[in-house]
């Protein structure tokens, strides 16, 4: 029987890659393999990642009745915090994880690329496609995993658009001049080129807290997490700027671990991988609406943006994209063909942006 979270910890989580046989007549192996995250099972691809990847993965081994994985599965602190996950699946504390590489910009660079390019696309999907493709194409991102001890699976989550979500009505771009505004990674840099404006570096997990306590007084998410997280109680104005989708986290297997598994258990993780990250973009589509509607019903109110305030936002940034490129070029790694291939593959898609940041590459 598969452990699960609610019996981890009396498990003593049992961790680490082990096989047993569990009986002559079918000579099933049996591979232990503990799933974390820092984040509560709340969260949307969390909730996914036990509800859909784990019984997929089961489902489709149970097709040939070889390998049977016995889970554990660990999230919300109970083995690493959200940004310890990386470190967590390095070290074997996990065994597969979900990874939020925006966390991680030293250690991951390559992985930011959709999160430098802002303005561009607010679809999950063709964003999450694109920076997958990019990985598959480019070796940048599996080596920069490599180097932590895991090997890439998939871009796991994509996120629906980020907004910016505030303690008082923000209607234009001028209305966020002085203000101490929360995000994470890169997104934080949105705000170099708005006078006065601070970004604050944070968790998601800790923004309710930190707009609750005036630690800040807007933070940059997306709809979704903003009514899981119960945003509006604390900042009941979005302001509809549609900064763009984001990749900001990648499901990867401990590198030790993966040399150990059976090609065919390989070929399942890797499918279900796939299927996981479009399953998660397409619920963080649906949801995208339905979001903004359950957030007006908690008590927000939203302002829509306009395309000339938008638009000056854009033009306000540094080019964080070209900056970003160059730095990868520095070290040897394609970063400017990263990018060129990347905003070509929006461009395919019909998304065209509002700054095209490739077109600014030296």
């Amino acid at each position: 029987m598969a452990l699960t979270r609610r019996n981890a910890l009396a498990a003593g989580f049992a961790m680490g890659l082990s096989t047993a046989i569990t009986g002559a007549a079918t000579a099933q192996e049996v591979i232990n393999m503990t799933a974390i995250d820092g984040y509560p099972e709340r969260s949307m691809w969390v909730a996914e990642f036990s509800g859909f990847f784990i019984p997929r993965v089961d489902e489709l081994l149970a097709e040939t009745g070889n390998y049977q994985i016995n889970w554990m599965e660990a999230y919300g602190g109970q083995i690493v915090k959200p940004r310890g996950v990386l470190e967590g699946i390095k070290l074997g504390l996990g065994d597969i994880g979900i990874v939020t590489t925006i966390f991680h910009s030293s250690a991951l660079p390559s992985q930011g690329i959709s999160a430098v390019t802002p303005f561009v696309s607010s679809d999950a999907r063709v964003v999450a496609q694109a920076v997958d493709e990019i990985a598959r194409e480019f070796p940048q991102m599996g080596a920069e995993l490599a180097a932590e001890n895991q090997v890439y699976l998939a871009t796991g989550v994509v996120l629906d658009t980020y907004q910016l979500f505030s303690t008082e009505p923000i209607n234009s771009l001028s209305d966020l001049e002085g203000l101490k505004i929360a995000g994470a990674g890169y997104n934080l840099r949105y705000l170099e080129g708005i006078p006065g404006a601070a970004g604050v570096r944070g968790g998601l997990p800790d923004f309710y807290n930190m707009l609750q306590t005036g630690v800040t007084e807007a933070a940059m998410l997306w709809p979704e997490a903003a009514v899981t997280f119960k945003i509006a109680e604390v900042a009941p104005y979005m302001l509809q700027a549609d900064l763009g989708a984001v990749n900001s986290k990648t499901v990867t297997v401990n590198a030790d671990v993966w040399a150990a598994l059976p090609d065919e258990v390989k070929d399942v993780l890797q499918t279900v991988a796939l299927e996981y990250r479009d399953r998660v973009a397409g619920i963080a589509m649906d949801k995208a609406a339905a979001s903004v509607a359950a957030y007006i019903e908690g008590g927000g109110t939203v302002v829509v943006m306009s395309q000339d305030e938008r638009q000056a936002w854009a033009d306000s940034m540094p080019n964080i994209a070209a900056e970003w490129a160059a730095n990868l070029d520095s070290t040897g790694a394609p970063g400017s063909d990263m990018l060129v291939a990347y905003m070509g593959k929006l461009a395919a898609a019909g998304f065209t942006p509002l700054r095209d940041w490739a077109a600014e590459l030296e």
